[in-house]
């Protein structure tokens, strides 16, 4: 039986748990993951630019048709606290929170044993300023999107309270090759 091709986007601030819902679509449905911000972190070092824009969505348009967009809405504090206590492992992207999914030894890649880094966007001071402009450039996106009648809307503040509705919209869309019950 051939599957079904499904393109999702899933859009949310930074640090609202994009990564960690990518990562259980793509084993729980047997789906590809493609990290924008892997693009843009590359992209930003060719100097070549990657914007999370309307003009993005516009020339995805040109390339294919968006199935079903999922978008995180994740207060505010919540973020806050998440992007502060994230550190990441640059050369495989391995992303750690000091509160939820702690690196076994403190500043030190699990797999690797090389030292993990707190991305200069993820200090504190930083923080304030990425998600006001997250949610000045996303609001035209998600708009687009939900003109379109292909956006739904997750709230919370924890990623595995989320996950089961999302699973579920998933589920509507293509069948599972893993059951949800594994988090």
């Amino acid at each position: 039986m051939a599957s079904k091709l499904l393109r999702a986007v899933i859009l949310g601030p930074p640090g609202s748990g994009k990564g960690t819902v990518c990562q259980r679509i793509a084993e729980n449905f047997g789906l590809q993951h493609l990290s924008s911000g892997h693009f843009l972190r590359e992209n930003i070092k060719a100097n070549t630019g990657f914007p999370r824009t309307l003009g993005q969505a516009e020339a995805l348009d040109k390339i294919c048709e968006v199935d079903l967009v999922i978008s995180l809405n994740i207060p505010f504090e919540t973020l806050k606290d998440r992007l502060s206590r994230r550190w990441i492992h640059p050369p495989s992207g391995r992303v750690y929170n000091l509160d939820f999914n702690p690196p076994h030894v403190h500043g030190i890649d699990d797999v690797t044993g090389e030292p993990l880094v707190q991305q200069e966007d993820d200090k504190p001071e930083a923080v304030a300023a990425r998600l006001r402009q997250y949610k000045d450039v996303a609001k035209p996106v998600i708009e687009l999107y939900k003109s379109r009648g292909v956006l739904h809307q997750f709230s919370g503040t924890e990623t595995n309270k989320i996950w089961p509705y999302v699973y579920t919209l998933f589920s509507n869309k293509i069948t599972p090759i893993q059951s949800k019950e594994a988090y």
